[in-house]
């Protein structure tokens, strides 16, 4: 199963780089799949790379469903 996120564009960094957030955690991705990016957009965020460009709205809506998600248990240690 592949999951895409969306996340918001904080810095452009040339080269089809920017820098993205996601509550608070930073990432490096590639925007070589997509034009036109501005700071401030919302992009698809599969394995490193940006897919397309969402609107703030539906980005919003489908960021406040994760967070409605219940949080996995934290894993124990097995020897």
């Amino acid at each position: 199963m592949c999951l895409a996120i969306p996340v918001k564009v904080i810095e452009l960094c040339g080269d089809d780089l920017a820098v993205v957030d996601l509550d608070g955690i930073r990432k490096q991705i590639s925007l070589a799949l997509v034009d036109d990016v501005q700071v401030g957009d919302y992009v698809i965020l599969h394995v490193g790379y940006a897919l397309s460009k969402l609107d703030p709205d539906e980005a919003q809506r489908t960021l406040e469903l994760f967070a409605e998600l219940p949080k996995a248990p934290a894993l124990q240690g097995s020897a």
